[in-house]
């Protein structure tokens, strides 16, 4: 699975990334990563990860060329890799899956997960089912609100949905409770971490586990087009749905790769080097070093930090990171809908608007592939709210 270089056997990417956690998981975070190599190693682990994506998950999701939305731009060409069809309505399931059979395979069978947008919780609800384990999600009580359908899926798979009230109560603070139960539980519980943050090996292993959605577009491109494409374009919370589709072509260096941020959540736009849930990376901060308050009509956007090999890529110059604003989501998010037939999640709603932008500026020549990471079903009460529709 891994073929790269980075990161090092202590999990940095150049400067970001590494360890940042109390000695009590020091072990843990051995022992994982001990059984990641294991796996990586172990034929019949992948043999069953890609049966299960496939005869489950439902992959490989489509290309689809969004027809009426590129000519009602005009210039480059949008096509879009339809993570919103597989199992669960995201790319969160494809981790998800992959973890849980890695946790299976420890011998850990009770598993805590945090939860933003939702879509992450209903995915490991949803392979707790599959695995039969127990499933613990935290989750911020404002995020709570703002999805409450996915909290109600989550329950329905089996879930027990722990509310976090501290902090923001969003994103960042059901991080906190999630890693506060697995330094209690750390014998018999696996953390179930749903991007590519944390300290090592997490930002590797799920980057690993959602590179599938970049290996099947690079694949489909050459099968179909018989070429690559000139822009990659994907949202950026955590990170890892662009982190998923970015790392097969990072060696392929006419395919530029563009990141977009939620406009009050631009770790990497405007943040600078920090430490946050036991990674180094761009984090939004104040003048004392303290943990900025963020914001995005996007829940799964509403996070002040970012994965390190992001941080990398984006010292590198290999990938560029814009932000968008709430305003200008719900744009990207109508638009779709009204050329396309396809509602999409408020997230990539944000690389919709962006790439439409970044079409209209370029030839007719040109291609861009968007991850569509996400439906909207979970985003729709926010949207009326929004549009002033009651």
């Amino acid at each position: 699975m891994r073929d790269r270089e980075l990161p090092d056997e202590q999990g940095y990417f150049g400067p970001w990334g590494g360890k940042f956690v109390p000695e009590t998981l020091m072990s843990a975070l051995a022992e994982l990563e001990r059984a990641y190599a294991e796996a990586c190693a172990d034929a019949s682990f992948w043999q069953e990860f890609d049966s299960l994506c496939h005869h489950y998950i439902g992959r490989p999701t489509p290309l689809y060329f969004a027809r009426r939305l590129s000519e009602r731009i005009g210039g480059a060409q949008i096509i879009l890799k339809r993570e919103d069809l597989a199992h669960t309505g995201a790319h969160k399931i494809n981790n998800a899956l992959g973890q849980g059979l890695l946790a299976r395979r420890m011998g850990k069978r009770r598993i805590v997960a945090e939860t933003g947008a939702g879509q992450h919780g209903v995915a490991t609800a949803t392979v707790c089912a599959l695995l039969e384990m127990e499933c613990i999600v935290y989750m911020g009580v404002e995020d709570i609100h703002r999805q409450q359908m996915n909290v109600f899926r989550m329950k329905l798979l089996g879930a027990e949905v722990r509310p976090v009230s501290s902090g923001s109560r969003t994103l960042k603070d059901a991080i906190n409770e999630a890693i506060r139960d697995w330094v209690t539980n750390v014998r018999t519980t696996h953390y179930l971490l749903g991007s590519v943050v944390g300290p090592h090996p997490y930002p590797m292993m799920v980057r690993d586990f959602q590179s599938i959605i970049g290996r099947e577009a690079r694949e489909q491109m050459l099968a179909t087009y018989q070429r690559l494409p000139d822009y990659i374009v994907a949202c950026v919370g955590g990170g890892s749905n662009a982190m998923g589709i970015f790392y097969p072509f990072l060696n392929d260096h006419g395919v530029k790769l563009i990141g977009v941020e939620a406009y009050h959540s631009a770790s990497l736009t405007v943040g600078e080097p920090g430490v946050l849930h036991g990674t180094r990376s761009y984090l939004l901060q104040d003048k004392h070093g303290q943990v900025s308050s963020t914001h995005s009509i996007a829940p799964g956007l509403d996070y002040p930090g970012v994965g390190p090999e992001h941080s990398y890529l984006k010292d590198s110059g290999r990938a560029e990171y814009v932000a968008v604003t709430d305003d200008q989501a719900l744009e990207g998010f109508q638009m779709l809908c009204e050329t396309e037939g396809i509602i999409p999640a408020l997230e990539p709603s944000h690389a919709i608007y962006y790439a439409a932008l970044l079409a209209k500026g370029l030839p007719r020549e040109k291609v861009i592939v968007m991850n569509l990471s996400g439906r909207g079903d979970k985003d729709l009460e926010i949207v009326a709210g929004a549009m002033g529709v009651r």
